[in-house]
């Protein structure tokens, strides 16, 4: 049985992680026999808003225990994950992945990655495990390798022109698809950078999560 890492950033596409992507994604997974291991950073998200208003919040929450929400309880502080325990590593998109995987939400090209995010990325990519971005995840692909990758957000081209910016090659995807930068392993989905509803999300998600678990072999 394949283990798979999943990387949360919280609990709600403003501010945390898209939660149909990441059920989405976990639910692929069940239904391929894959084990799952949830991991999230324990620190305090950057914001927390309110998804009736879309408004900012005036309190703090820690991404750990919110991410906890989405993993039934079932999760570990990112600084524990090891490669050397994980088949492949996924990562959901949401604000979470802008807000507090990165700090690409307010710096753009000159972002930073969650400094455990990074490490445990590098460390499956040297050992020749693949990685599964979904979202807006993907733009944080060229700040932690130092590398060109192929990877995509969909259409976005704002988004798209950042991240040429920060040196990745993006590749103009429709919602159903993904791009797979096969020399590297890494396989990436617009999800609902593009999806008008869940069913949309679903497909190219089952996608990603198939060619995945076929990298690990």
């Amino acid at each position: 049985m394949k283990k798979i890492g999943i990387v949360l950033s919280g609990c709600g596409v403003y501010d945390g992680s898209e939660i149909h992507e990441a059920v989405l994604m976990l639910l692929a997974l069940a239904r391929r026999g894959a084990e799952v291991v949830c991991f999230a950073p324990d620190k305090n998200q950057s914001d927390v808003i309110n998804h009736v208003t879309g408004e900012a919040m005036p309190e703090t929450r820690n991404v750990l225990v919110e991410a906890a929400r989405i993993a039934r309880g079932d999760i570990h502080p990112l600084a524990q994950a090891s490669a050397d325990e994980l088949d492949a590593l996924i990562v959901p998109g949401g604000f979470g992945a802008a807000k507090n995987l990165s700090s690409f939400a307010t710096e753009g090209s000159a972002c930073h990655v969650d400094p455990d995010l990074k490490a445990l990325a590098l460390a499956m990519h040297s050992a020749g495990k693949p990685l599964g971005f979904i979202c807006i995840a993907p733009a944080m692909l060229p700040k932690i390798f130092d590398f060109p990758l192929r990877l995509t957000i969909g259409t976005d081209i704002d988004t798209a022109e950042i991240v040429e910016e920060m040196g990745g090659e993006h590749v103009p995807c429709p919602v159903d698809d993904i791009v797979v930068d096969e020399d590297n392993k890494i396989v990436t989905t617009p999800a609902y950078m593009l999806a008008q509803n869940i069913a949309e999300a679903a497909t190219g998600i089952d996608k990603l999560v198939d060619r995945v678990l076929v990298l690990t072999e």
